[in-house]
Protein backbone atom coordinates (compact mmCIF):
# COMPACT_ATOMS: atom_id res chain seq x y z
CA UNK A 1 0.00 0.00 0.00
CA UNK A 2 1.54 3.59 -1.16
CA UNK A 3 1.06 6.06 1.12
CA UNK A 4 0.19 9.70 0.41
CA UNK A 5 -0.23 12.88 1.40
CA UNK A 6 -1.22 16.01 -0.30
CA UNK A 7 0.25 19.56 0.35
CA UNK A 8 -2.66 21.93 -0.64
CA UNK A 9 -5.93 19.38 0.05
CA UNK A 10 -8.51 21.92 -1.18
CA UNK A 11 -7.41 23.55 -3.99
CA UNK A 12 -8.57 21.96 -7.43
CA UNK A 13 -5.30 19.71 -7.61
CA UNK A 14 -5.70 19.13 -3.98
CA UNK A 15 -9.29 17.45 -4.99
CA UNK A 16 -8.86 15.40 -8.22
CA UNK A 17 -5.98 13.64 -5.90
CA UNK A 18 -8.72 12.95 -3.20
CA UNK A 19 -11.07 11.73 -5.76
CA UNK A 20 -8.70 9.09 -7.30
CA UNK A 21 -7.35 8.09 -3.64
CA UNK A 22 -10.70 7.72 -2.26
CA UNK A 23 -11.90 5.09 -4.89
CA UNK A 24 -8.98 2.91 -4.55
CA UNK A 25 -8.90 2.47 -0.40
CA UNK A 26 -7.14 -0.69 -0.62
CA UNK A 27 -4.12 0.76 -2.88
CA UNK A 28 -3.55 3.88 -0.56
CA UNK A 29 -3.30 5.63 2.72
CA UNK A 30 -3.51 8.80 3.82
CA UNK A 31 -0.86 10.11 5.48
CA UNK A 32 -1.37 13.34 5.61
CA UNK A 33 -3.44 16.77 4.19
CA UNK A 34 -2.69 20.45 4.35
CA UNK A 35 -4.78 23.37 3.94
CA UNK A 36 -4.46 26.95 3.87
CA UNK A 37 -7.42 27.82 6.68
CA UNK A 38 -10.16 25.96 4.63
CA UNK A 39 -11.34 24.06 7.76
CA UNK A 40 -14.79 22.54 6.58
CA UNK A 41 -13.24 21.11 3.67
CA UNK A 42 -10.13 19.79 5.16
CA UNK A 43 -11.73 18.25 8.04
CA UNK A 44 -14.13 16.88 5.64
CA UNK A 45 -11.73 14.76 3.32
CA UNK A 46 -9.56 13.54 6.47
CA UNK A 47 -12.70 11.98 7.94
CA UNK A 48 -13.71 10.58 4.65
CA UNK A 49 -9.85 9.34 3.96
CA UNK A 50 -9.23 8.67 7.90
CA UNK A 51 -5.98 10.68 7.65
CA UNK A 52 -3.49 10.37 10.31
CA UNK A 53 -2.91 14.20 10.19
CA UNK A 54 -4.45 17.86 8.84
CA UNK A 55 -3.00 20.63 8.84
CA UNK A 56 -3.73 24.18 8.48
CA UNK A 57 -0.69 26.44 7.79
CA UNK A 58 -2.45 29.27 9.08
CA UNK A 59 -1.91 28.14 12.77
CA UNK A 60 -5.24 30.57 13.64
CA UNK A 61 -7.73 28.31 12.35
CA UNK A 62 -6.19 25.23 14.74
CA UNK A 63 -9.11 25.81 17.00
CA UNK A 64 -11.40 25.26 14.42
CA UNK A 65 -9.75 22.28 12.89
CA UNK A 66 -9.27 20.65 16.28
CA UNK A 67 -12.99 21.16 16.80
CA UNK A 68 -13.93 19.68 13.54
CA UNK A 69 -12.21 16.79 14.36
CA UNK A 70 -12.75 16.25 17.54
CA UNK A 71 -13.92 11.75 18.13
CA UNK A 72 -11.80 11.21 15.41
CA UNK A 73 -8.39 9.17 15.19
CA UNK A 74 -7.05 12.27 13.18
CA UNK A 75 -3.91 14.06 14.72
CA UNK A 76 -4.18 18.08 13.86
CA UNK A 77 -1.36 20.69 14.04
CA UNK A 78 -0.59 24.37 12.40
CA UNK A 79 1.76 26.67 10.98
CA UNK A 80 4.16 26.54 8.43
CA UNK A 81 6.87 24.49 9.94
CA UNK A 82 3.87 21.71 10.32
CA UNK A 83 3.08 21.82 7.10
CA UNK A 84 6.74 20.96 6.42
CA UNK A 85 6.95 18.32 8.93
CA UNK A 86 3.61 16.58 6.98
CA UNK A 87 5.66 17.14 4.02
CA UNK A 88 7.95 14.42 5.37
CA UNK A 89 5.97 11.43 6.41
CA UNK A 90 4.47 9.82 2.95
CA UNK A 91 6.16 7.69 -0.49
CA UNK A 92 4.18 9.70 -2.53
CA UNK A 93 3.73 13.62 -1.79
CA UNK A 94 1.59 16.16 -3.83
CA UNK A 95 3.10 19.65 -4.16
CA UNK A 96 -0.18 21.78 -4.74
CA UNK A 97 -0.10 24.50 -2.60
CA UNK A 98 -0.06 28.02 -4.62
CA UNK A 99 2.68 30.42 -3.87
CA UNK A 100 5.87 30.21 -2.85
CA UNK A 101 4.43 28.92 0.50
CA UNK A 102 4.21 25.37 -1.25
CA UNK A 103 8.82 26.06 -1.50
CA UNK A 104 9.53 24.74 1.63
CA UNK A 105 7.33 22.30 2.01
CA UNK A 106 8.31 21.03 -1.55
CA UNK A 107 11.87 20.88 -0.25
CA UNK A 108 11.34 19.07 2.77
CA UNK A 109 9.26 16.03 0.86
CA UNK A 110 12.26 15.88 -2.01
CA UNK A 111 15.03 15.99 1.60
CA UNK A 112 13.05 13.34 2.64
CA UNK A 113 13.71 11.12 -0.44
CA UNK A 114 9.23 11.06 -1.34
CA UNK A 115 8.36 10.49 -4.72
CA UNK A 116 7.26 14.10 -4.96
CA UNK A 117 4.41 15.35 -7.89
CA UNK A 118 4.93 18.97 -8.91
CA UNK A 119 1.69 20.51 -9.26
CA UNK A 120 2.51 24.33 -8.21
CA UNK A 121 5.03 26.51 -10.25
CA UNK A 122 7.46 28.24 -8.09
CA UNK A 123 9.42 25.01 -7.40
CA UNK A 124 11.12 24.74 -11.08
CA UNK A 125 9.74 27.95 -11.97
CA UNK A 126 11.76 30.39 -9.49
CA UNK A 127 13.82 27.85 -7.60
CA UNK A 128 14.66 25.44 -10.48
CA UNK A 129 18.19 24.64 -9.90
CA UNK A 130 17.83 24.55 -6.04
CA UNK A 131 15.41 22.06 -5.97
CA UNK A 132 16.66 19.40 -9.05
CA UNK A 133 20.07 19.75 -6.37
CA UNK A 134 17.94 18.73 -3.64
CA UNK A 135 16.51 15.74 -5.63
CA UNK A 136 19.64 14.83 -6.82
CA UNK A 137 20.96 14.54 -3.70
CA UNK A 138 18.15 12.64 -2.00
CA UNK A 139 17.23 10.14 -4.62
CA UNK A 140 13.76 11.26 -3.97
CA UNK A 141 11.83 10.84 -7.81
CA UNK A 142 10.02 14.62 -9.39
CA UNK A 143 6.90 13.98 -11.38
CA UNK A 144 4.97 16.31 -13.20
CA UNK A 145 1.10 16.59 -12.73
CA UNK A 146 0.97 19.59 -15.41
CA UNK A 147 -0.57 17.94 -18.18
CA UNK A 148 1.83 19.53 -20.68
CA UNK A 149 4.85 18.44 -18.60
CA UNK A 150 3.25 15.04 -17.63
CA UNK A 151 2.55 14.72 -21.19
CA UNK A 152 5.88 15.07 -22.68
CA UNK A 153 7.51 12.45 -19.38
CA UNK A 154 5.11 10.17 -21.04
CA UNK A 155 6.39 10.18 -24.81
CA UNK A 156 10.31 11.50 -23.70
CA UNK A 157 13.04 9.09 -24.45
CA UNK A 158 15.12 9.95 -21.57
CA UNK A 159 18.01 7.73 -22.23
CA UNK A 160 18.14 8.83 -25.68
CA UNK A 161 17.97 12.94 -25.76
CA UNK A 162 20.27 13.26 -28.24
CA UNK A 163 17.60 11.51 -30.31
CA UNK A 164 14.68 14.54 -29.58
CA UNK A 165 14.81 17.27 -31.92
CA UNK A 166 11.63 19.41 -30.69
CA UNK A 167 9.73 19.68 -27.11
CA UNK A 168 6.56 20.84 -28.22
CA UNK A 169 3.83 22.43 -25.77
CA UNK A 170 0.40 22.93 -26.45
CA UNK A 171 -1.84 25.69 -25.56
CA UNK A 172 -5.31 26.27 -25.84
CA UNK A 173 -5.19 30.15 -26.08
CA UNK A 174 -7.37 31.01 -23.54
CA UNK A 175 -10.80 32.69 -23.50
CA UNK A 176 -8.77 35.57 -25.62
CA UNK A 177 -7.26 33.73 -28.38
CA UNK A 178 -9.17 35.49 -31.26
CA UNK A 179 -9.74 38.95 -29.39
CA UNK A 180 -7.47 42.25 -30.62
CA UNK A 181 -5.85 44.13 -28.50
CA UNK A 182 -8.02 46.75 -27.92
CA UNK A 183 -10.37 44.19 -26.81
CA UNK A 184 -8.30 42.69 -24.64
CA UNK A 185 -8.02 46.67 -22.52
CA UNK A 186 -12.23 45.85 -21.28
CA UNK A 187 -12.01 42.21 -19.87
CA UNK A 188 -13.11 42.00 -16.81
CA UNK A 189 -11.92 39.11 -14.06
CA UNK A 190 -15.64 37.29 -14.84
CA UNK A 191 -14.81 36.90 -18.93
CA UNK A 192 -10.74 36.16 -17.66
CA UNK A 193 -11.57 32.92 -15.59
CA UNK A 194 -14.07 31.38 -17.47
CA UNK A 195 -11.59 29.16 -19.49
CA UNK A 196 -13.11 27.76 -22.78
CA UNK A 197 -11.51 23.91 -21.90
CA UNK A 198 -10.65 23.83 -18.35
CA UNK A 199 -12.45 24.05 -15.16
CA UNK A 200 -9.30 25.97 -13.09
CA UNK A 201 -8.89 28.00 -9.99
CA UNK A 202 -8.99 31.64 -10.84
CA UNK A 203 -5.21 32.64 -10.89
CA UNK A 204 -4.22 29.84 -13.14
CA UNK A 205 -7.52 30.91 -15.48
CA UNK A 206 -5.72 34.33 -15.34
CA UNK A 207 -2.14 33.26 -16.30
CA UNK A 208 -3.82 31.18 -18.97
CA UNK A 209 -5.77 33.99 -20.63
CA UNK A 210 -2.40 36.17 -20.88
CA UNK A 211 -0.22 32.64 -21.82
CA UNK A 212 2.07 33.51 -18.57
CA UNK A 213 0.58 29.83 -17.61
CA UNK A 214 2.64 28.67 -21.05
CA UNK A 215 5.65 30.84 -20.41
CA UNK A 216 5.45 29.21 -16.94
CA UNK A 217 5.74 26.06 -18.36
CA UNK A 218 8.23 26.94 -20.65
CA UNK A 219 10.51 27.70 -18.21
CA UNK A 220 9.21 24.18 -15.85
CA UNK A 221 9.97 22.10 -19.29
CA UNK A 222 13.12 23.13 -19.52
CA UNK A 223 13.82 22.29 -15.49
CA UNK A 224 12.21 19.20 -16.18
CA UNK A 225 13.55 17.67 -19.09
CA UNK A 226 17.79 18.30 -20.27
CA UNK A 227 16.48 19.93 -23.77
CA UNK A 228 18.07 22.95 -24.75
CA UNK A 229 15.62 25.79 -24.32
CA UNK A 230 15.70 26.86 -27.76
CA UNK A 231 14.22 23.05 -28.65
CA UNK A 232 11.46 23.93 -26.87
CA UNK A 233 8.39 25.13 -28.69
CA UNK A 234 4.59 26.40 -28.05
CA UNK A 235 2.08 25.75 -30.16
CA UNK A 236 -1.91 27.07 -30.34
CA UNK A 237 -4.50 23.61 -30.04
CA UNK A 238 -7.76 24.60 -29.45
CA UNK A 239 -9.40 21.24 -28.93
CA UNK A 240 -6.55 20.58 -25.71
CA UNK A 241 -6.75 17.15 -26.48
CA UNK A 242 -3.08 16.75 -27.50
CA UNK A 243 -1.09 17.95 -24.15
CA UNK A 244 2.15 18.30 -25.49
CA UNK A 245 4.39 16.07 -28.27
CA UNK A 246 8.21 15.65 -28.59
CA UNK A 247 9.92 15.65 -31.91
CA UNK A 248 12.87 13.07 -33.23
CA UNK A 249 14.96 13.58 -35.50
CA UNK A 250 14.04 10.52 -37.50
CA UNK A 251 10.64 12.42 -38.24
CA UNK A 252 8.92 10.62 -35.53
CA UNK A 253 6.41 12.67 -33.46
CA UNK A 254 5.01 11.10 -30.02
CA UNK A 255 2.00 12.52 -28.70
CA UNK A 256 -0.05 12.29 -25.55
CA UNK A 257 -4.09 12.76 -26.02
CA UNK A 258 -6.35 12.59 -23.21
CA UNK A 259 -9.67 14.34 -22.17
CA UNK A 260 -9.09 17.45 -20.44
CA UNK A 261 -9.20 16.41 -16.18
CA UNK A 262 -6.38 16.79 -14.20
CA UNK A 263 -7.10 13.13 -13.32
CA UNK A 264 -5.71 11.84 -15.49
CA UNK A 265 -1.77 13.31 -15.61
CA UNK A 266 -2.37 12.90 -11.62
CA UNK A 267 -3.01 9.43 -11.90
CA UNK A 268 -0.34 8.74 -13.82
CA UNK A 269 1.82 10.28 -11.25
CA UNK A 270 0.03 8.98 -8.09
CA UNK A 271 0.45 4.79 -9.92
CA UNK A 272 4.14 5.44 -11.33
CA UNK A 273 5.09 3.31 -12.89
CA UNK A 274 1.67 1.48 -12.99
CA UNK A 275 -1.37 2.56 -15.09
CA UNK A 276 -4.82 2.92 -12.59
CA UNK A 277 -8.52 3.64 -13.92
CA UNK A 278 -9.90 6.71 -13.57
CA UNK A 279 -13.66 7.61 -14.17
CA UNK A 280 -12.74 9.47 -17.41
CA UNK A 281 -14.88 7.92 -20.79
CA UNK A 282 -12.64 6.63 -23.22
CA UNK A 283 -11.39 9.46 -25.34
CA UNK A 284 -13.87 9.54 -28.57
CA UNK A 285 -12.09 10.52 -31.54
CA UNK A 286 -15.11 10.47 -34.09
CA UNK A 287 -16.48 13.06 -31.44
CA UNK A 288 -13.46 15.27 -31.49
CA UNK A 289 -13.51 15.18 -35.42
CA UNK A 290 -10.49 17.81 -35.58
CA UNK A 291 -6.82 18.98 -34.41
CA UNK A 292 -6.15 22.34 -35.37
CA UNK A 293 -3.02 24.01 -34.54
CA UNK A 294 -1.89 27.64 -34.97
CA UNK A 295 1.33 29.62 -34.15
CA UNK A 296 1.20 32.04 -30.88
CA UNK A 297 0.81 35.47 -31.48
CA UNK A 298 3.65 37.32 -29.18
CA UNK A 299 1.84 40.48 -29.92
CA UNK A 300 -1.35 40.17 -28.04
CA UNK A 301 0.18 37.83 -25.82
CA UNK A 302 3.81 39.38 -24.29
CA UNK A 303 3.85 37.17 -21.18
CA UNK A 304 5.43 34.36 -23.46
CA UNK A 305 8.05 36.84 -24.80
CA UNK A 306 8.43 37.94 -21.38
CA UNK A 307 9.35 34.39 -20.01
CA UNK A 308 11.27 33.05 -22.87
CA UNK A 309 13.87 36.19 -21.95
CA UNK A 310 13.65 35.22 -18.05
CA UNK A 311 14.38 31.78 -19.12
CA UNK A 312 16.96 32.71 -21.16
CA UNK A 313 18.75 34.76 -18.92
CA UNK A 314 18.86 32.67 -15.71
CA UNK A 315 19.72 33.61 -12.66
CA UNK A 316 16.77 35.53 -10.39
CA UNK A 317 14.74 36.94 -13.78
CA UNK A 318 12.05 33.14 -13.78
CA UNK A 319 11.83 34.06 -9.67
CA UNK A 320 11.15 37.52 -10.25
CA UNK A 321 8.41 37.15 -13.50
CA UNK A 322 6.42 34.71 -11.13
CA UNK A 323 6.67 37.06 -8.14
CA UNK A 324 5.73 40.12 -10.40
CA UNK A 325 2.98 38.25 -12.67
CA UNK A 326 1.16 36.95 -9.13
CA UNK A 327 0.91 40.69 -7.53
CA UNK A 328 -0.29 41.49 -11.32
CA UNK A 329 -2.73 39.02 -11.48
CA UNK A 330 -4.29 39.59 -8.33
CA UNK A 331 -4.54 42.99 -8.48
CA UNK A 332 -6.70 42.26 -11.43
CA UNK A 333 -8.76 40.12 -9.85
CA UNK A 334 -9.35 42.42 -7.31
CA UNK A 335 -10.57 45.06 -10.04
CA UNK A 336 -7.38 47.45 -9.40
CA UNK A 337 -5.54 47.06 -12.82
CA UNK A 338 -6.66 45.94 -16.45
CA UNK A 339 -5.81 43.13 -17.97
CA UNK A 340 -3.15 44.06 -20.26
CA UNK A 341 -1.54 45.74 -17.60
CA UNK A 342 -0.66 42.47 -16.15
CA UNK A 343 1.96 41.65 -18.80
CA UNK A 344 3.01 45.41 -18.27
CA UNK A 345 3.33 45.17 -14.77
CA UNK A 346 5.61 42.45 -15.10
CA UNK A 347 8.00 43.74 -17.61
CA UNK A 348 8.56 46.43 -15.33
CA UNK A 349 9.62 44.81 -12.45
CA UNK A 350 12.11 42.87 -14.74
CA UNK A 351 13.52 45.98 -16.05
CA UNK A 352 13.55 47.63 -12.46
CA UNK A 353 15.03 44.73 -10.09
CA UNK A 354 18.29 42.51 -11.16
CA UNK A 355 19.54 40.22 -8.02
CA UNK A 356 22.45 38.10 -8.08
CA UNK A 357 21.09 34.20 -8.60
CA UNK A 358 20.04 32.88 -5.43
CA UNK A 359 22.12 29.91 -4.20
CA UNK A 360 19.14 29.13 -1.21
CA UNK A 361 15.42 29.10 -0.75
CA UNK A 362 16.06 31.96 1.51
CA UNK A 363 17.87 33.76 -1.55
CA UNK A 364 14.27 32.96 -3.14
CA UNK A 365 12.12 34.01 -1.17
CA UNK A 366 13.84 37.44 -0.05
CA UNK A 367 14.24 37.66 -4.22
CA UNK A 368 10.00 37.06 -4.25
CA UNK A 369 9.50 39.54 -1.98
CA UNK A 370 11.16 42.60 -3.28
CA UNK A 371 10.00 41.65 -6.84
CA UNK A 372 6.64 41.22 -4.88
CA UNK A 373 7.40 44.82 -3.43
CA UNK A 374 8.35 46.62 -6.56
CA UNK A 375 5.26 45.29 -8.40
CA UNK A 376 3.10 46.44 -5.80
CA UNK A 377 4.32 49.93 -6.17
CA UNK A 378 3.15 49.78 -10.12
CA UNK A 379 -0.33 48.68 -8.99
CA UNK A 380 -0.42 51.48 -7.09
CA UNK A 381 1.24 53.61 -9.27
CA UNK A 382 0.15 52.33 -13.16
CA UNK A 383 2.34 51.45 -15.69
CA UNK A 384 -0.04 51.23 -18.86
Amino acid sequence: MKTVTILGATGSVGTSTLDLVEREPDRFRVVALTANCDVDRLAAAAIRTEAELAVVADARCLPALADALAGTTTRVAGGADAVCDAARGADWVMGAIVGCAGLKPTMAAIEHGATVVLANKEPLVSAGEIILAAASASGATLLPADSEHNAIFQCLDAARLDSVRRIILTASGGPFRDWSTEDMRLVTPAQAVAHPNWSMGAKISVDSATMMNKGLELIEAARLFPVPADRIEVVLHRQSVIHSMVDYIDGSMLAQLGPSDMRVPIAHTLAYPERMATPMAPLDLVAVGRLDFEACDPVRFPALRLARAALEAGGARPAILNAANEVAVAAFLAGRIGFLEIAAIVEDTLLRYAPAAPASLDDVLAVDAEARRLAGERVEDGVV
